[in-house]
């Protein structure tokens, strides 16, 4: 992976887990980060969807064959973490760091990752937005009515006088888009949506009226196969991954295919997290 790569691993939560998988992933978290300090709720799902998402920066170590034991897990002020390599014991330069931001949504959980000085890969964040409704069976309109205060004017105009179907998607293109940003710069949840503006058709971008110059927006739509008991049901997402790049533009990148996505974004399911989660704190 080079300085100026993006890379997004997804982690479909494609079927119920069990409370074994789960005090598997509990015991792993405890070991390997032990300040974080997660309750232990086997029959919370978010709390294993958690643990799960938690698991995956071991998971793309591991792939990059470093032990746990040759790397520490940073954190600024503001709560954004990267990646910084032990001092090699023969005296070597050490590695890039690798800064990466965690998410989950539902049935999806996601890191988006990238390598360089501190300083710089700690800006990258991901944005995952469900296109569903919510509650259950309210409409569309009403829906996007009960988020318009997390809109500009012009965000509503781009988005109303479509088809339902229409409107949901570039809603919750726009809601991953605001949430990847906020994650990038390491703002609490509570920051308030309606100062930043994305005019998606115009490929602009503001935040408090000023352009978000230098910051690079990769935009895809992710399908799963969920299993709830007996039932398959199909989901799909909008996410968004924002990367500051520093440069003189705002960009905005469309992926559409799965050919387009598989040179950056990986996906993978319980199962295979679960089959190789033993080894994760070696």
């Amino acid at each position: 992976m080079s300085s100026d790569t993006v890379l997004v691993w997804m982690l479909s939560m494609n079927r119920e887990y069990t409370t074994l998988e789960y005090d598997t992933a509990y015991q792993l978290q405890r070991i390997t980060f032990p300040n974080d300090k997660q309750e232990y709720k086997p029959t919370n799902p978010d709390s294993f969807r958690h643990l799960m998402t938690q698991l995956l920066p071991l998971l793309m170590m591991r792939h990059r064959r470093v032990p746990r034991a040759k790397w520490l897990d940073r954190v600024t002020p503001n709560g954004k973490h990267w990646i910084e390599h032990a001092p090699d014991a023969q005296g070597r330069a050490r590695p890039p760091s690798i800064g990466y931001q965690l998410t989950f949504h539902n049935s999806l959980c996601g890191m988006s990752v990238t390598q360089g000085m501190p300083d710089h890969v700690v800006n990258i964040g991901l944005g995952i937005k469900q296109l569903k409704v919510e509650p259950r069976n309210t409409t569309v309109p009403v829906y996007f009515e009960s988020l318009s205060h997390k809109m500009t004017q012009l965000e509503i105009s781009n988005i109303s006088g479509n088809p339902d179907d229409l409107v949901l998607k570039r809603l919750c293109m726009l809601l991953a888009l605001k949430e990847a940003y906020i994650k990038a710069i390491g703002q609490p949840i509570g920051f308030d949506f309606s100062r930043l503006e994305f005019d998606v058709p115009n490929r602009r971008a503001t935040g408090d009226g000023v352009p978000l110059t230098g910051w690079e927006f990769r935009v895809f739509a992710a399908k799963l196969g969920v299993a709830r008991g007996t039932i398959l049901k199909q989901e799909e997402y909008e996410c968004v991954c924002a990367y500051y790049r520093g440069n003189e533009e705002t960009t905005f990148i469309f992926h559409e295919t799965h050919q387009e996505l598989e040179s950056w974004v990986q996906f993978i399911n319980i199962d295979q997290l679960m089959a190789v989660a033993t080894k994760l704190a070696a």
